[in-house]
C-alpha cells in the first residue's frame, strides 16, 4: 500500500525543515546532522542545480524520508520520481502536477491558500495540503477559519514560520506539522556548522 501524505507528514512532526542546498557535499553530511537533531523527514527544493543529486544522496542514508519541493511543472515529478524523492510539495495546487503525481504515484502536497484553493482541493479528493505562504495568507487566525467550513483539512503551514511561532500553528488539531527553513540557515550551510545545525534541529524537535 503506498505511503499517503498524511503518514509522511505525521511522521515528519512536528517539524520538515525545508532545505536549500548549493553542494551536493553537503548532502550527506547535512542529513546526518539533521538525523542527529531528531529529524525524519526532510524537503529538498529545486532551487538549486544541485537538488537532484542532493536527493539522490539523502536518499541512501538510512531512516530518512526525502521530499522535493518548489515544483511548480509537471516535468519535474518525473525528474524527482527518478531521483527516489518519496513525495513531492508544489506551492500551489494545480492539475497538470497533480496528474503527474498520480501516474507517478507520489505523493503530492499541493499548497494552499484561500477558500477556493481548498474547495479545488476538494474536487481533486485533497483534504491534506500545505498552507502558503502561511503567515502572509493569514497564518494561525487564516487556518482557524479554515477549520469552519473545511473540518476534515489537515495542514503543514509553511513560509515565514520560526521556532518563536512554530507553537501557535502547531497547537491546531488541523495541523500536523510546519515547515521551515530556520533549521538550516545559510549562514551555518556555508561555514558547515553541522553541530549548529544539529542544536537547532533539536530545537525543532522538541517542539513536538
Amino acid at each position: 500500500m503506498a505511503t499517503s501524505i498524511e503518514d509522511i507528514l505525521q511522521r515528519a512532526a512536528p517539524v520538515l525543515p525545508v532545505l536549500v542546498v548549493n553542494h551536493v557535499d553537503d548532502a550527506q553530511p547535512l542529513a546526518e546532522a539533521l538525523i542527529a537533531g531528531g529529524i525524519r523527514v526532510v524537503e529538498v527544493t529545486l532551487r538549486t542545480p544541485a537538488a537532484l543529486d542532493v536527493i539522490r544522496v539523502m536518499k541512501d542514508i538510512p531512516g530518512l524520508t526525502v521530499g522535493a519541493g518548489t515544483v511548480v511543472k509537471p516535468q519535474q515529478i518525473h525528474r524527482v520520481a527518478d531521483a527516489g524523492a518519496d513525495f513531492a510539495v508544489s506551492p500551489g495546487l494545480a492539475s497538470d502536477i497533480m496528474l503527474a503525481a498520480s501516474e507517478w504515484s507520489l505523493p503530492l502536497l499541493p499548497g494552499i491558500a484561500t477558500p477556493t484553493d481548498a474547495m479545488h482541493a476538494l474536487n481533486f479528493g485533497l483534504r491534506c495540503c500545505k498552507f502558503f505562504p502561511a503567515e502572509a495568507a493569514g497564518g494561525v487566525k487564516m487556518l482557524k477559519a479554515l477549520s469552519g467550513p473545511f473540518p476534515d483539512f489537515t495542514f503543514c503551514p509553511t513560509g515565514g514560520i520560526s521556532l518563536a511561532n512554530a507553537p501557535s500553528y502547531l497547537a491546531l488539531p488541523q495541523v500536523l506539522c510546519v515547515g521551515g527553513s530556520w533549521l538550516v540557515p545559510a549562514d551555518k550551510l556555508a561555514a558547515r556548522d553541522w553541530a549548529g545545525i544539529t542544536e537547532l534541529a533539536k530545537q525543532a524537535s522538541s517542539l513536538g
